[in-house]
C-alpha cells in the first residue's frame, strides 16, 4: 500500500496532526477518538521510530472504545521539528516536550504508556508531573537507578549500527518484533525515511537512553539528578502496570523480574509469545490489557490470565480481578 502525502501508512481511525509548542516547535502526532478521557502512548528508541510505527493498533482499537488518543513523535523521530533548536538533548528533553505537548493540547489529566524508549519516558514524566496522570502503562523498558547495582541480562542479539537502508532497519526491527508480518515494505519504507531525516539527532540521544537503562554512567550529574526514580517512582501510588515478553530478545524477561522486585505498586504481566514490542506481537491481547485498565481500572480475570499475569508475588487485587 502506498504511504501518504506525509510519508506515513494509511490506517483507518488514525488521523495526522500537527500543533506549535510554546517553545515554538512543530509537533506531529496521530490521534484517534473525539471524546471520553485522554491517553497518550509514548513509542520505542530505535531507529525509524515514531507514534504510528509504534502504536497503529492500539491507537484506533482505543479510539473505538471511547477514548482520545494522541501518539506524538517524540523529537529526533517520526515527523518531529528536524531544526537544531528543537534537537533533544537526552531524555530530561523528551520530558519537557511531552509537557509542552499535553499543556498545547490543554490534557491536564491522562492516561500515559510508552514501549521501550517510550516506556522510560513514561516513567520520567510521571515521576516529574505526577499530577497529571491518572494511570500508567509500562511495555518493556527500564526504571532508571530503582534497579541500579542489579545484574542486567544482556539480549541474545545485539544492536547493529543502522547504516541507512532497508535491509539494516529490517534487522533493528527483528530485535523488537517476532511476528514477520510485522516487516511489510510499506512500514520499512516509513520507518527508513524518518530514520534518516533524524540520523544525528539520534546519535546524539542514543547516549542517554543507554544512561537511564543503565548500560553507561551518567555524564551530566545534573541531568542524572533530575532522572534519579529510586524512592520517587516507585513510591507513587498512581495505578500501574506492567507488561515484559517473555521472548524478548534485546532485553530478556529476567530485567523485568529484576524490576519487579523494586516496584511493589505495579502490577506485572509476563505475556508469551510476545517480544519487546508487544503491543506489535500481540495487538488483541494487548488492547484488550489497556482498555480494561484505562476503562475499568482493574484488568479482568480472565484477560489477566491471558497475560501472563505474574505469579512472582501476591496479585495486587485493586488491579486484578478475582475469578
Amino acid at each position: 500500500m502506498p504511504l501518504t502525502d506525509e510519508g506515513l501508512l494509511e490506517v483507518p481511525g488514525l488521523l495526522s496532526r500537527w500543533v506549535r509548542l510554546a517553545s515554538g516547535a512543530r509537533a506531529h502526532y496521530m490521534t484517534s477518538g473525539e471524546n471520553g478521557p485522554a491517553v497518550v502512548l509514548l513509542h520505542g528508541g530505535l531507529p525509524g521510530s515514531s507514534g504510528m510505527a509504534g502504536w497503529r493498533f492500539m491507537a484506533p482499537f482505543l479510539g473505538a472504545q471511547g477514548f482520545r488518543v494522541y501518539c506524538p513523535d517524540l523529537p529526533a523521530f517520526g515527523l518531529s521539528d528536524p531544526a537544531p533548536e528543537y534537537q533533544p538533548r537526552g531524555l530530561d528533553s523528551h520530558v519537557d516536550f511531552i509537557h509542552e505537548f499535553v499543556t498545547a493540547l490543554c490534557l491536564d489529566r491522562f492516561h500515559l504508556a510508552g514501549n521501550s524508549m517510550g516506556c522510560m519516558n513514561t516513567v520520567n514524566y510521571t515521576t516529574a508531573h505526577p499530577e497529571r496522570i491518572i494511570s500508567f502503562g509500562l511495555i518493556a523498558g527500564a526504571v532508571g537507578d530503582i534497579t541500579a547495582g542489579a545484574p542486567r541480562v544482556p539480549g541474545t542479539v545485539r544492536i547493529q549500527p543502522y547504516d541507512g537502508t532497508k535491509d539494516s532497519m529490517k534487522a533493528l526491527m527483528e530485535a523488537i518484533i517476532l511476528r514477520p508480518e510485522g516487516f511489510a515494505d510499506d512500514l520499512l519504507e516509513m520507518r527508513v525515511t524518518a530514520a534518516n531525516a533524524h540520523r544525528e539527532a539520534h546519535t546524539r540521544l542514543w547516549p542517554s537512553i543507554m544512561e537511564f537503562g543503565g548500560q553507561m554512567p551518567f555524564r551530566d550529574a545534573n541531568v542524572a539528578a533530575r532522572l534519579s526514580t529510586k524512592g520517587r517512582f516507585d513510591s507513587l501510588d498512581i495505578p500501574g502496570i506492567y507488561l515484559y515478553g517473555r521472548q524478548d530478545v534485546l532485553s530478556p524477561v529476567e530485567n523485568g523480574y529484576e524490576q519487579e522486585d523494586r516496584l511493589p505498586n505495579v502490577q506485572f504481566f509476563y505475556p508469551d509469545q510476545t517480544g519487546h514490542q508487544g503491543q506489535t506481537d500481540q495487538p488483541e491481547l494487548f488492547n484488550e490489557v489497556f482498555l480494561e485498565f484505562f476503562r475499568d481500572g482493574v484488568v479482568s480475570r480472565e484477560t489477566a490470565d491471558r497475560a501472563g499475569v505474574s505469579k512472582r508475588r501476591p496479585e495486587l487485587p485493586h488491579l486484578v480481578g478475582k475469578a
